[in-house]
């Protein structure tokens, strides 16, 4: 039997499966709303706010009381992932339901052999993907059918095998970021105009380079705990240096950010100016600014301001001339920050680890680019 008849049998079968199983899925997606009749296709299909699978079990009368514990419940939920991840994973869902729709067949419950043959034509489509995407949406797939009441098991063997052989095939050795330096960092900041937009930037920089952040724990941070709903931490200024305590990935963790040798280059001095002049005493750290320059306003900054500000600064220094801009664009971004303080920072690698909130040493050394490399002459040692 050909591979064509093999694909198209295992299709017509999910779509007659699709008839018995229809009726399951609507009632899971439409989270009791007495209107799934004339819902749009996409909410047949499972495409609803993911929050909105937690509802009162059906032998429960409704309450004022049980109602409000529902919307509670709904909001732990929503904040079981963060937003980034919570939209990727909602992009997948998407594209999933839709490439679904188009082959004839229904995304829930998830056939094993359905999401195999999903995969492969993520690898080999018209627009192939790279495998770390690939992996990262068949996570999102399991997360959104999990919400929907469903398992999805990768070590399925029509999904296991699917996704070992793409690895193999088209796997890619991975391309890191550059790491900037501490002599970058100041080539950078001193790029930055004399204003408030440059106190801002300036601070942004220095403090996500020395606490070495990530990108979204940069714009997350508030200047109190509990000043705002959607605060990821906030800042403790102290004699010694900055104190900020993060909710981040892996979970709450303090960084400390020491005072530096010179005004110049201290992230702690630069934060305490941006501070005083934008007048800010309560809520986000960091926030968008009045478009002359002249005044902090209250709507907080977006992490990919923080990438669009580390491409634009390393293109005003200069680093790498030999590159084109384009070239260059696509070797910095937000962690080069986090890269450069552990590939500067001579101090022992548990630091730079519990600095950067890493779970293990072994993802702490991919960052350190320069540091180590050919510190250990394995050649030399063995005598040649």
């Amino acid at each position: 039997m050909s591979n064509n008849i093999a694909l198209s049998d295992i299709l017509g079968m999910l779509h007659v499966s699709s008839k018995f199983t229809q009726v399951s899925v609507d009632l899971m997606t439409s989270k009791g709303n007495e209107s799934s009749a004339s819902a749009p296709e996409d909410q047949t299909q499972g495409e609803t706010d993911e929050s909105a699978a937690i509802a009162l079990p059906a032998d429960v009368a409704g309450s004022g009381t049980m109602d409000r514990l529902v919307d509670t419940a709904r909001d732990y939920a929503q904040a079981a992932a963060s937003d980034n991840t919570l939209k990727a994973y909602s992009k997948d869902w998407a594209h999933f339901t839709r490439w679904c729709r188009m082959k004839g067949a229904a995304p829930l419950p998830p056939a094993p052999e359905l999401i195999g043959l999903y995969l492969a034509d993520l690898a080999a489509g018209s627009r192939p993907l790279s495998v770390s995407t690939i992996d990262r949406r068949l996570s999102g797939l399991a997360w959104n059918t999990a919400q929907r009441g469903f398992t999805l098991d990768r070590k399925n063997r029509h999904i296991a095998t699917v996704l070992a052989g793409i690895k193999r095939k088209h796997a890619r050795p991975p391309v890191q970021k550059e790491a900037i330096l501490a002599q970058d960092i100041l080539a950078m900041v001193a790029t930055l105009p004399q204003d408030l937009r440059g106190l801002r930037d300036r601070a942004l920089l220095l403090i996500g380079y020395a606490g070495g952040l990530r990108r979204s724990e940069i714009v997350a941070l508030d200047r109190h705990k509990g000043d705002t709903p959607d605060s990821g931490g906030w800042v403790e200024i102290m004699d010694g240096g900055a104190l900020l305590t993060l909710n981040a990935k892996t979970g709450w963790r303090e960084v400390e950010i020491g005072r530096g040798s010179s005004d110049f280059s201290c992230p702690v001095r630069a934060l305490e100016q941006w501070l005083h002049f934008a007048r800010i005493d309560f809520g986000p750290v960091f926030v968008r600014t009045a478009r002359d320059g002249t005044r902090a306003l209250d709507t907080r900054l977006n992490d990919k301001h923080v990438a669009r500000l580390i491409k634009q600064t390393v293109e005003d220094a200069g680093l790498r001339p030999e590159l084109s801009k384009a070239d260059r664009a696509k070797l910095y971004s937000g962690h080069s920050l986090r890269a450069g303080l552990a590939s500067s920072a001579e101090v022992d690698e548990r630091y730079i680890q519990k600095q950067l909130g890493h779970a293990s040493a072994e993802m702490t050394r991919r960052y350190q680019r320069r540091r180590d490399r050919f510190r250990v002459n394995l050649t030399k040692a063995a005598g040649l």
